[in-house]
């Protein structure tokens, strides 16, 4: 099944019979919009345009200093409110976007009941409105606060009074920076706030002015969910099983005296480091005890007629320290560094100033965006109880639940599917409900935990994963609350602590972000004041020629992604911008074993309390509960660089990084890379549209300046000490 597609008819009965038909039809797959000219705002001078939903509303709770942290949370408080006593009440769905804020999907026709309804309850502060840049499910929640950067000429007084004139007043200074504020209008509410903002782009002595939009970024896109579940079928887990305890990867290169030479047992499946043992192998995909006999070979032909399409970090290994000295930061979601994988590759703060608590790294992501985050004492970014109580009750759901009391509990998301897939049948809607559940809702809550295991992971008894550059230690720094919320002014913090706080390295896999004046200066002083500090960043999951931000912001290394045949992974942005290209993995080519393995969070105990890790594979994990993950994007094709550039560091912690970009992109080649038959014929299109110069060639377009080669990069970086 490579879609959930025909065949089926989904009878009446069936559906109504669980009452699906009592979800009001209104609520579609498609945000309900109201367009409106005056609703924008600025960036470099040019409008980007919103629109308002008509079927979602934003929830602000009340803080509340001291709560149970075993009390309900406050989302599933205001769903419980919202069933029943209201016309349409019962089709409405809250969903928890990080700890202070949820959204609300309403039923069409409900806005105006629902919103009177919403702000009755006693523990809602206010409630918001919810933008969009397109017709999509993109939340955008827009609070009255607005992030202010003055000129660094401005004085204090002439501060007060700019801000005096424009009827704002100061919510704080935004930590690790200088000359940003976030403010907020003793007038102006709702939408008005963006006319507030743009506005004040015009006032002198103001650097720039931006909306503080919550935002979620999420990436649930169920076509490529379905395709992954058919892959999962074709997945045999009795040879994963095997492989995880006992077998060794076949090391391609010459031993040597020097550098280091990790073997582990998975170490086999993670082509994006060195693909010649799974090309050589994947011939015996036919027959997994073929494959699984001919990745634990001791030795596998060095010569060969398949071309690698790794980063080639095995070679590195040999002529490097593994990045020892390193410091390379995360700038994500959940990082779970006590996972066996991380705890050895962990950072530990060192600055004077330390936040009350702070020990590794720091967590941002909590406490509302009017208190100082070092205020609120967060320094632990793995996931919280109430956090874990939040996913837990879901992950086990799509374990525990029949497929009609599943589709009963999560009705709206059920629906969204059927409207998708219309001829998919009531178990294959179920199936995808689990899967996406599984996947998006709960493993992937744990993003910044992948990312960090692509990086540094180091096992310490030979039998996990180890990472590009297992030597570097990971600042852990969370921004993302559940749901991938975040807002501008955290993430603008976050970059000045990793900063501050010594590393040497910024991973950004956080694409398709809206770009903000604020965020590109706060890039570019951050940038200023540290001139060996390199910042990576994704280039985004869009399939679009345009590279999204942040990696489009200037002086940032933006990463496309390939998959293990040395193509475009085809989820992945090209074109202006991209700087080079690393394997993000693909699960569809040829399956699982064409995704990027790594540390994932679903192994915790409270995941599985009462009920035993199912025999047959439930996602892309690679063992039964979720240790090992195999991962597809764009986010850890930025990483892999990461740990490249923690590579070459670590054999020259002087080096600038004009340098060291500049040898990144001179070591790295075409090798390996093949513009597939989708991309010629998007290229010819897109040049007859003239949509991309004829000067610019294929290669470029879709690569940037090719494959990072980390043995040729570390060669280059010692050749210039």
């Amino acid at each position: 099944m490579k879609r959930i597609t025909s065949g089926i008819l989904l009878t009446a009965c069936l559906w109504s019979g669980l009452g699906m038909f009592s979800i009001r039809p209104q609520v579609t797959a498609v945000a309900q919009t109201q367009e409106d000219s005056n609703l924008f705002y600025l960036y470099n001078g040019q409008r980007i345009s919103l629109n308002q939903r008509q079927d979602a509303i934003a929830v602000t709770f009340k803080k509340v200093s001291t709560r149970n942290p075993a009390a309900q949370p406050l989302y599933l408080q205001l769903q419980e409110s919202l069933q029943g006593g209201v016309r349409g009440g019962s089709g409405a769905k809250v969903s928890p976007l990080g700890e202070n804020y949820a959204v609300v999907n309403l039923p069409a026709g409900t806005l105006n009941a629902l919103q009177q309804r919403i702000q009755q309850q006693p523990y809602v502060e206010n409630t918001l409105p919810v933008l969009t840049r397109q017709q999509t499910k993109e939340v955008i929640v827009l609070p009255n606060e607005i992030i202010v950067s003055f000129d660094p000429k401005v004085d204090e007084s002439q501060r007060q009074t700019i801000l005096q004139q424009s009827n704002l007043t100061i919510v704080r200074p935004l930590r690790f920076n200088r000359d940003r504020y976030l403010v907020k209008s003793k007038a102006a509410a709702g939408t008005q706030i963006l006319n507030v903002a743009n506005q004040l782009n015009n006032v002198k002595g103001i650097s720039s002015a931006q909306p503080n939009f919550i935002q979620s970024i999420t990436d649930q896109n169920l076509e490529t969910a379905s395709k992954q579940i058919a892959n999962l079928k074709g997945t045999e887990d009795s040879v994963l099983r095997k492989l995880l305890p006992s077998s060794q990867s076949p090391d391609p290169s010459p031993q040597s005296s020097r550098g280091i030479s990790p073997k582990t047992s998975l170490l086999g499946l993670a082509w994006h480091l060195n693909s010649l043992p799974l090309q050589q192998c994947l011939p015996q995909l036919s027959s997994w005890e073929l494959l699984q006999t001919c990745l634990q070979k001791s030795t596998v032909a060095t010569k060969s007629p398949v071309s690698r399409t790794d980063i080639r970090v095995t070679e590195a290994w040999k002529r490097s320290n593994g990045g020892r000295g390193v410091v390379v930061a995360v700038i994500d979601s959940l990082i779970q560094w006590d996972h066996p994988d991380l705890a050895g590759s962990l950072y530990t703060v060192k600055a004077a100033d330390k936040c009350p608590d702070e020990v590794h790294g720091w967590d941002f992501s909590s406490g509302g965006n009017s208190l100082d985050p070092c205020e609120i004492g967060d320094g632990d970014t793995r996931i919280s109880r109430t956090e874990l109580a939040i996913l837990t009750a879901k992950f086990q759901d799509t374990f525990k639940l029949s497929d009609a009391e599943l589709i009963r509990q999560y009705s709206v998301e059920a629906l969204e599917m059927k409207q998708k897939y219309p001829n998919a049948s009531f178990e294959e809607i179920a199936q995808i409900l689990r899967y996406v559940f599984r996947t998006y809702k709960v493993g992937a809550e744990f993003h910044g935990t992948w990312v960090s295991g692509i990086i540094a992971a180091k096992p310490q008894d030979n039998q996990g994963l180890v990472g590009v550059a297992p030597n570097a230690q990971i600042l852990p720094v969370r921004l993302f609350g559940l749901n991938g919320s975040y807002s501008p002014s955290a993430y603008i913090e976050a970059i000045g602590y990793a900063a501050d706080r010594g590393a040497d390295i910024i991973n950004l896999s956080l694409g398709s972000t809206l770009p903000t004046d604020g965020e590109e200066e706060a890039i570019a002083d951050v940038l200023k004041a540290h001139p060996k500090l390199v910042i990576v960043a994704a280039a985004g999951n869009e399939n679009s020629n345009r590279v999204a931000y942040p990696a489009a912001y200037p002086g940032v290394v933006a990463v496309g992604a390939t998959n293990l045949l040395g193509n475009r992974a085809p989820y992945s942005n090209y074109g202006k911008g991209l700087a080079i290209v690393a394997p993000g993995g693909d699960l569809n080519t040829p399956g699982m074993l064409g995704g990027i393995p790594t540390t994932g969070g679903t192994w915790l105990d409270a995941f599985w309390q009462g009920m035993s890790a199912p025999e047959s594979r439930w996602s892309t994990v690679l063992d039964a509960r979720g240790k090992y993950w195999w991962v597809e994007g764009t986010s850890f094709a930025s990483p892999a660089v990461a740990g490249v550039v923690a590579l070459m560091k670590g054999e020259n912690k002087e080096i600038s990084r004009q340098s060291l970009v500049s040898i990144l992109k001179s070591t790295a080649s075409y090798q390996g890379l093949a513009i597939s038959d989708d991309d010629a014929r998007r290229y010819r299109s897109q040049r007859r549209k003239g949509e991309v110069s004829s000067a610019v060639k294929g290669q470029p377009y879709f690569f940037g300046k090719g494959l990072v080669n980390a043995n040729a990069a570390v060669k280059a970086v010692k050749e210039k000490r």
